[in-house]
């Protein structure tokens, strides 16, 4: 009988490979938005994710807006963000992301949320209001907003969609079989379910999702995933490695180099996806705007 190789995982001193070292941020526009986000009291993915794209991004004036406070109700192994018990809404909230948008006269906005099971509608609303607000501040400003699983109300995507976002984005993030390690308030068949209602309610609006790779996953579950996601029309993947967080989080099985991300875009470009962005330092909303471009004007 065949005996399984044990799971080996990376040390949590094991110094980082050469393509994951990033200049510290520190340029004059990421201090301008770092200023302009702490004055109107909002939250960007970017930091409470500590992204090690912040520096890049933020210098050339791009960030991802983290509306519905700062603490989320699941606590995804994967993840840097606090959960526990959130605050109360924040109603005025949609109109100050909305000034900062103007502010910095974006040509593509994110929008992103913690989860909030907590509410009925698990924050739809106040994503849809975010959307009219922004439409209102700066209507040239495409708009993406990358959004929770809504615990598979139907009803919640539907008021996202009918606000109008022009790229409707939810991270299917790993393989099925890591889902109760990595994922434990998700579902694999939800979140494939959520992609599969959006495209058949707007189908206008572009599709787009997200995978970590060193969690513990296969190249054979990965193209499993890649097949699944074509099944319900995505348009756009991204994929990047899983840098764990802090020891309380999942630990990493191994890191991906430069050239196995290439094959992996190649399988997923086989499999007739518009756009994947693939590397080992792609996150969700990694050059959100020019995926967009590239989908938005092939579908033209």
């Amino acid at each position: 009988m065949a005996v399984e190789t044990p799971v080996q995982f990376i040390r949590p001193n094991e110094p980082k490979p050469p393509w994951l070292k990033v200049r510290a941020p520190g340029s004059e526009n990421y201090l301008r938005l770092k200023g302009l986000m702490k004055e109107l009291s909002l939250h960007t993915v970017c930091e409470e994710a500590r992204c090690p794209n912040i520096g890049e991004c933020w210098h050339h004036g791009t960030a991802t807006f983290m509306i519905l406070g700062d603490v989320c109700t699941r606590a995804c192994a994967y993840c840097a963000v606090a959960h526990g018990r959130p605050h109360e809404l924040d109603r005025a909230e949609p109109a100050r992301v909305a000034h900062a948008i103007g502010e910095m006269a974006l040509r593509h906005a994110v929008i992103t949320s913690v989860d909030r099971d907590d509410l009925p509608d698990g924050g739809a609303g106040m994503f849809a209001d975010t959307i009219r607000q922004t439409r209102l501040r700066l209507a040239s400003c495409r708009i993406e907003v990358l959004i929770p699983d809504f615990k598979g109300v139907e009803a919640s995507l539907h008021t996202v969609l009918d606000a109008g976002p022009d790229i409707l984005n939810h991270n299917i993030e790993t393989v099925p079989r890591l889902y109760r390690m990595a994922r434990s308030g998700g579902r694999y068949p939800r979140s494939l379910e959520l992609l599969d209602r959006a495209r058949r309610h707007a189908p206008t609006v572009p599709t787009k999702t997200g995978m970590m790779v060193g969690l513990g996953e296969t190249i054979d579950e990965m193209v499993s995933v890649f097949d699944d996601l074509r099944e319900v029309g995505v348009s756009i993947l991204t994929i990047g490695q899983y840098l764990r967080p802090t020891l309380a989080h999942a630990p990493m099985t191994r890191y991906y180099d430069p050239g196995e991300f290439v094959t992996l875009k190649t399988l997923a470009l086989d499999r007739g996806f518009a756009h994947v962005e693939s590397g080992p330092l792609v996150r969700s909303s990694y050059h959100a705007h020019e995926q967009a471009d590239a989908v938005l004007s092939r579908e033209r």
